[in-house]
């Protein structure tokens, strides 16, 4: 190990449905960026100290992963300034601890059939979405939430529901943003359901540049409070 590269924590330990595309999506991660990789599936994991990780990911967990003693070190990592990312079903879990919910933006509420649609990219001023064109068609579940989170964060993609069948959002549904929590920086991706997402170029820019902006690595480290007032106003949204 390289004491010098930033390190992730990156979690997949799962309580409820488990994704086949953990070990793919596993091996897509150590090969992103500058990283140095800790991959774990135990709790213990999360409750040692977390300060030598630039982030926290928590990659498809679902149901409730985390000990008492892992809640209370994650939520002070992240209030104390560390980077937390969750992709596609870490909105399926912890459903029981309040501040999950909050420090992720949404909870799954349910999704159609895994189907081919459009991706829109409303903020090309991230990492995580600057290389993608302005409609990515794209291949996934098209998680729908229980609630909006537009007006906590700063929304980068949403689903064009007249792409694909059985979405229940309508017109304005969030599929990925960022958000600070405390002193530290939250990115959150709806997307990566299959295998084959983490062999795509464009997600793995997309989640390689949300993996950079929560570790601090990357411009714009922060959401203003301009952008996400913008958004829950409504301006510069797609329609």
């Amino acid at each position: 190990m390289d004491p010098g590269r930033p390190r992730l924590l990156l979690y997949t330990r799962t309580a409820d449905y488990r994704h086949d595309s953990i070990p793919a999506a596993v091996a897509a991660v150590r090969t992103l960026g500058p990283f140095e990789v800790d991959a774990s599936e135990d709790p213990a994991a999360l409750e040692a100290p977390l300060d030598a990780y630039a982030a926290v990911v928590f990659l498809s967990t679902s149901g409730e992963v985390l000990t008492p003693a892992g809640r209370e070190r994650l939520a002070g990592y992240v209030e104390s300034g560390g980077g937390f990312a969750g992709v596609h079903a870490a909105a399926c879990t912890e459903y029981d601890w309040p501040y999950y919910g909050e420090l992720l933006g949404a909870r799954f509420a349910r999704h159609p059939e895994f189907q081919p649609g459009r991706v829109v990219v409303e903020d090309h001023d991230h990492p995580a979405t600057s290389h993608l064109p302005a409609v990515w068609d794209f291949t996934d579940e098209w998680y729908d939430f229980r609630a909006n989170p537009r007006a906590a964060v700063r929304v980068l993609l949403s689903a064009d529901e007249s792409s694909y069948s059985g979405g229940g959002m309508g017109p304005d549904h969030p599929l990925a943003w960022c958000r600070p929590q405390g002193g530290g920086r939250v990115f959150y991706t709806a997307l990566g359901h299959a295998a084959e997402a983490y062999t795509d170029p464009m997600f793995r820019a997309h989640l390689l540049g949300g993996l950079d902006w929560a570790a601090g690595l990357a411009r714009s480290h922060r959401p203003s409070a301009a952008s996400i007032d913008g958004q829950r106003r409504g301006v510069g949204r797609a329609p």
